[in-house]
């Protein structure tokens, strides 16, 4: 009985580490998904969202409209790609902060009264990325097996202790 549930095991672990690359490939999907939408919505009109961001307090509210939608916007397309993904995480994790402290913390956690939920989960995945990167299924490996550069990862003595 011992033996069979070890095999079992076994077999799961083997099984799950062939498509271990997949949430990885998801992650970089959904967050491109979920900035597509605010992207397009501030550059259909930039000069509104400027106007909104300076009722935020948001300072440079314009200079930083235009900040934020070009940072989202690039963004999307990079997760898309999987193309300098672990650089890209960090501008959109402190777009989401902004996004944080200025509209959505004052409606507190559920993203139903628009409160931080969803920005805090995008934060997740985006240090999810900066942890483990792009995954298989990206030009970030398809990069790094061309020009023989491994790139670097957290690896298990990292996480032990």
């Amino acid at each position: 009985m011992k033996n069979s549930l070890q095999s079992i095991c076994n077999q799961y672990e083997v099984i799950t580490a062939k498509f271990g690359y997949l949430p990885l490939l998801f992650i970089r999907l959904i967050l491109a998904y979920g900035f597509l939408g605010p992207a397009t919505m501030k550059w259909n009109d930039i000069h509104a969202v400027g106007d909104w961001f300076g009722t935020l307090g948001i300072p440079a509210p314009h200079f930083n409209a235009y900040l934020a939608a070009s940072t989202e916007s690039v963004g999307v397309v990079l997760l898309l790609l999987g193309l300098g993904t672990r650089y890209i995480a960090i501008p959109l994790i402190i777009v989401m902060l902004v996004a944080i402290r200025t509209a959505h913390w004052g409606n507190g956690f559920e993203a139903g009264n628009n409160g931080f939920e969803i920005p805090l989960y995008y934060i997740i995945m985006l240090l999810t990325l900066i942890s483990f990167g792009a995954g298989k299924i990206s030009l970030d490996a398809w990069l790094s097996s061309k020009f023989k550069v491994k790139p670097a990862a957290i690896n298990k003595s990292m996480l032990s202790h």
